[in-house]
């Protein structure tokens, strides 16, 4: 899935925007575009390649994050005869829009992906085409790639497709008004399929051993009164729309693999050691993981909203590092993975769902809709192959550092001033090298940082041991905007 959006609600903190300015300046990050590039995009827009099938009379639905302009996918549920479920699923095609080859080509493997800064977004591709042309913003008629998927009355795949339709998305909706219809039982028909299926897909996640972290997500936005951080563990709505993306992804996995071609996203499983590892976290936590129970089944039983068991899922994270990508084409020498599954989804996986945001996934797609036709992938993707994983690792760090620098910025701003000030927090990481250093989160606010143990009265003047998982009190050291630097030192 895409990164999180650090989201923005209005605009009135011109200090911390003109330091996020100074932020993309410092990151190299270009936010102009060369007019070749606008020219083009134009053009695109205005000749978009468009595709004989037409489905606009299909009634697709959007769900994303209110403002959200760059909309790549659309669906429609349904029964099928007979029963089982029949999910549509259409996804923004920008090779419609972009020629191979051409300036909005160079220059989107340049950006990677779309970038989020509070005030600011850098998309991947010009906004007269990611969030107008191809968008799937309601009412308008869209080239879209247009997946079928069949599913039985459990939610396992029974047959899966895809091909080019003209799209159109009737209604637009996001995440909470879709938890607020399912909760107070006023949803319609097609939003009661998406929360049945949702389940039913995550029934078979479960049945996999595949897991999703519920691990609670720090959120910057802008109020009126200037910047606030906030914690937002995802909605069931969130993960019912997830599931569908999953869905497609892992189609579209087993549809390259099985053509020997493809761009697949990866993740080996962890060693024994990393387990061994979170067994004796989840001891020093008093988090119950008796011999027996499987680790996905602990993590579905753990509430995040408890401190002890925040710090565990926390330390589960590290079992997700090692995610990349891996392009295959066995008919020009180039092997698919020996071991092609994603471990948190314990099913290969790729990732093809959002293309105006993620360079990587156009590629995919192109290779899924020729195979499911019975044609040659086209040459343009098939020579691009072998490039984009080394071109996605890059993007995915930048990303990573952009999504942390802002974080740190917006942290330090809104505590500058406050040093020497008390407050509760959770030691939710210890350094096993240095166990007198750690991360702690605070309750209020928002705020995740590095934490020295307290003096422990030592000769040599370390700091005792941090606990991991308890309440503690700490006191704010340090808060510099300059260095984006929070750090706290326990009490």
């Amino acid at each position: 899935m895409p990164r999180r959006k650090l989201r923005v609600k209005a605009a009135d903190s011109a200090r911390i925007n003109t330091e996020l300015t100074e932020l993309r300046t410092h990151l190299e990050i270009h936010t102009e575009w060369p007019e070749a590039v606008l020219a083009e995009a134009e053009e695109a827009a205005e000749h978009p390649w468009l595709p004989e099938h037409d489905a606009t009379d299909l009634p697709l639905f959007t769900v994303d994050p209110p403002g959200s302009r760059d909309l790549d996918q659309a669906m429609h549920l349904s029964h099928r005869p007979g029963g089982g479920y029949r999910v549509h699923y259409a996804i923004a095609d920008v090779a419609a829009f972009v020629r191979p080859g051409g300036a909005i080509d160079a220059e989107a493997r340049r950006r990677v992906e779309t970038l989020y800064f509070p005030d600011h977004r850098v998309p991947l591709h010009p906004t007269r085409i990611s969030e107008d042309a191809a968008s799937l913003l309601p009412g308008e008629p869209r080239p879209a790639l247009l997946w079928q998927l069949d599913l039985d009355a459990d939610g396992a795949v029974v047959l899966a497709d895809v091909r080019r339709a003209l799209v159109r998305s009737h209604r637009r909706l996001d995440y909470a008004a879709v938890q607020r219809a399912v909760d107070l039982g006023g949803a319609d028909e097609q939003l009661a399929l998406l929360a049945t299926v949702g389940r039913l897909r995550e029934e078979q996640e479960r049945a996999r051993g595949g897991i999703s972290l519920p691990v609670p997500e720090q959120e910057v936005e802008e109020t009126l009164h200037g910047y606030v951080l906030g914690y937002r563990a995802p909605s069931p709505a969130d993960g019912w729309n997830a599931q569908i993306s999953l869905l497609t992804g892992m189609a579209a996995a087993e549809l390259m693999l099985d053509a020997g071609v493809g761009l697949l996203r990866t993740l080996p499983a962890a060693p024994a050691a990393a387990y061994e590892r979170l067994r004796r976290i989840a001891a020093a936590l008093d988090v119950d993981w008796p011999q027996a129970v499987p680790y996905p089944e602990l993590i579905r039983s753990l509430d995040p909203e408890v401190p002890l068991n925040a710090a565990f899922l926390n330390a589960c994270t590290g079992l997700l590092r090692g995610a990349g990508y891996h392009a295959f084409d066995e008919s020009r020498g180039l092997p698919a993975p020996a071991e092609p599954g994603h471990a948190a989804l314990a099913a290969p996986y790729a990732h093809c769902t959002a293309p105006l945001r993620r360079l990587g996934d156009r590629f995919a797609q192109e290779v899924c809709v020729a195979v499911a036709a019975g044609e040659d992938v086209p040459d343009w993707a098939r020579e691009a192959l072998p490039a984009v994983p080394a071109l996605m690792a890059g993007g995915d760090r930048r990303a990573g550092e952009v999504e942390r620098a802002c974080v740190d910025l917006v942290e330090a701003e809104l505590l500058v001033g406050r040093e020497g000030e008390d407050f509760a927090a959770v030691v939710i990481e210890v350094d096993e090298r240095r166990p007198g250093s750690g991360t702690v989160q605070l309750r209020e606010p928002a705020v995740r940082a590095r934490c020295d143990g307290a003096a422990s009265g030592s000769p040599d003047g370390v700091a005792a041991r941090l606990p991991l998982g308890r309440m503690i009190d700490v006191r704010l050291t340090t808060a510099d905007p300059a260095t984006r630097t929070v750090r706290f030192a326990a009490v």
